[in-house]
């Protein structure tokens, strides 16, 4: 669950969750594309993105350097995904605290709004 400001696409809180499973901040962030995470962080989970593709990407922070990856494995509470879609980001174009939690993930949910609360409940 997550408390949510329902007049932007981020969620108001973070989200703790786990990329191959290192724990990680996470924004549920309905507008990316992609789970994304931060070079450092993908540094600690594993992820060997320098081999991946290469491009640029525009973020709220400018145009900044990004790999196109695929995660193992993203856990959110007891929400388990395999092969997640997901973007690695050079330098400190995510804050340096979260990462965002991208359509890659929600797209496979049932998003489902309870008061101030976004469920999600895993759909296949």
């Amino acid at each position: 669950r997550c408390s949510r400001d329902w007049s932007s696409d981020v969620c108001s809180s973070d989200l703790s969750a786990q990329i191959n499973g290192v724990p990680m901040q996470f924004l549920v962030d309905t507008g990316a594309t992609s789970v994304t995470i931060s070079a450092e962080d993908a540094r600690r989970a594993n992820v060997r993105y320098s081999a991946a593709d290469r491009g640029l990407m525009q973020t709220a922070n400018g145009l900044v350097g990004a790999y196109r990856v695929k995660f193992d494995t993203v856990k959110l509470g007891d929400i388990v995904l395999n092969n997640v879609d997901g973007v690695v980001l050079e330098g400190n174009a995510l804050g340096g605290r979260f990462g965002l939690l991208g359509m890659s993930f929600l797209s496979r949910m049932e998003m489902r709004r309870e008061g101030d609360q976004l469920m999600l409940i895993k759909r296949f």
